[in-house]
């Protein structure tokens, strides 16, 4: 059963609409779309009149961090039993924000519980290169070989190394 998802106005439209093409597990709205009135409530004023909505909201998808250190909005979602999915380390990037959502969406949508308040803070890590001597060293470690020993089996020889295999 798809998930029916409101989605703040932060992520571009036309990622959303894109990438929601190939998304069978949630149905994601803007909250402009569910009512235009919505783009100009507080946060908990947002979960609570989504709750009481005809339609059977799951919760709400937001960029806005703010709300996990917010009082009234975490006891609305606790008394709602909504979810919140929030793109956290995403900066003001919205494509990045997309990114990540559709990343995550699959899971969430299987483990959202519609009798219990949950958040998703989804998270971007920016980490630096790794070097590839340490993943040939991880290699050999659990090869139970020198890591140098596996380097020069695999190595190419300097003519191997010149010759384009496109080329010819």
């Amino acid at each position: 059963m798809a998930r029916l998802f409101a989605l703040d106005q932060n992520f571009p439209q036309p990622i959303v609409a894109a990438l929601g093409r190939f998304q069978a597990d949630a149905t994601l709205v803007p909250v402009g779309a569910i009512d235009p009135r919505l783009s100009d409530v507080e946060d908990w004023e947002l979960l609570l009149a989504l709750h009481h909505h005809q339609d059977p909201w799951d919760g709400l998808v937001t960029t806005d961090t703010r709300m996990l250190r917010q009082g009234p909005e975490l006891a609305v979602l606790l008394q709602t039993k909504l979810t919140l999915v929030s793109t956290r380390a995403s900066g003001n990037n919205p494509v990045k924000a997309s990114g990540l959502l559709f990343a995550y969406l699959d899971g969430i949508c299987s483990r959202t519980d519609p009798g219990k308040a949950q958040v998703w803070a989804l998270n971007s890590a920016q980490r630096p290169a790794a070097d590839p001597w340490d993943l040939l060293e991880s290699v050999a470690k659990h090869q139970h070989r020198d890591t140098t020993d596996l380097y020069e089996e695999c190595r190419l020889s300097d003519a191997q190394l010149a010759i384009d295999p496109l080329a010819g």
